[in-house]
């Protein structure tokens, strides 16, 4: 694993147990994406309760270049002062995936890129074949590649042989809010890799959140459970609050199973009571 559980006294702030990708620090577990929120007036505010580690941007999808950067989209972003994340999102083949990380380094000033390279359409699921090969490519241009994948652990290893020092695999396909489908590879993959995972896609419930927070995983980044929320802002603060309980339940080590009930009452002073009553 790559965090290791206190052994003693109590939890750290989370200021005193950062996020850490590529060898910066960040103060938050949380990113969240800025599309398909009802106004940027909605959007700022979730942003604000969240306040998140990244919050991610698409070239392609979101129309930064000519619409959202006129209209006081990135000046939004800059005010709020939380990095951006660029992505790929839409993008089908290696020369896209490329072209539009070279565009987004001009126009967000970031060697950050989320790796998108969709495979299918239906269900947004990665191009697991030519992934890590485009993520190789990106890593030799000196991006800081974080890879959107799936729960595969042959993937995710490769993915990290090439270089990434991150991967970002799904709960659920995107925007389905389904949570984990598959706990089994997801607790799997996060015992056998010992570099940061943040859960990317799928997520629909704070308490998704925390549950793969306290399996290991080290952050996760979401949209659509916020920004379609009945109010998005109090679910922002849901999701930031459910991420650092996880957390906080991971590293304070959590208590196994037992097939039988246990008593968790003491029982020193029993034959008094019970002798005194009689």
């Amino acid at each position: 694993m790559n965090d290791s559980r206190p052994s003693s006294a109590a939890l750290a702030p989370s200021s005193a147990d950062p996020l850490v990708l590529y060898g910066e620090t960040f103060h938050s577990r949380l990113l969240l994406g800025t599309s398909r929120y009802p106004s940027p007036s909605v959007m700022e505010a979730a942003l604000l309760r969240a306040r998140p580690a990244m919050v991610t941007a698409s070239l392609r999808r979101q129309g930064v270049v000519s619409a959202e950067v006129s209209h006081g989209f990135w000046a939004l972003l800059k005010k709020l002062a939380i990095p951006v994340l660029p992505n790929t999102a839409g993008c089908h083949s290696a020369q896209e995936v490329i072209t539009t990380a070279q565009m987004a380094r001009e126009v967000f000033s970031t060697d950050w890129i989320k790796l998108e390279l969709i495979g299918d359409d239906y269900t947004l699921q990665p191009d697991t074949l030519n992934l890590v090969a485009v993520a190789s490519q990106l890593i030799k241009d000196g991006f800081k590649v974080l890879p959107y994948c799936t729960e595969d652990l042959v993937l995710c290893r490769r993915l990290v042989d090439v270089g990434c020092q991150a991967v970002m695999p799904w709960a659920a396909p995107i925007g389905t809010g389904k949570g984990p489908i598959n706990p089994y590879a997801m607790r799997l993959l996060r015992e056998r890799l010992e570099v940061p995972m943040i859960v990317d896609a799928g997520l629909g419930l704070p308490s998704h959140a925390c549950q793969v927070m306290e399996w290991g995983y080290d952050g996760v980044l979401l949209n659509t459970a916020v920004a379609l929320a009945q109010d998005p802002l109090m679910m922002a603060g849901a999701f930031a609050d459910a991420v650092q309980a996880g957390r906080g339940a991971y590293r304070g080590g959590v208590m196994a199973e037992q097939d039988a009930a246990q008593a968790s009452t003491p029982v020193l002073g029993t034959p008094f009571w019970h002798h005194a009553n009689n």
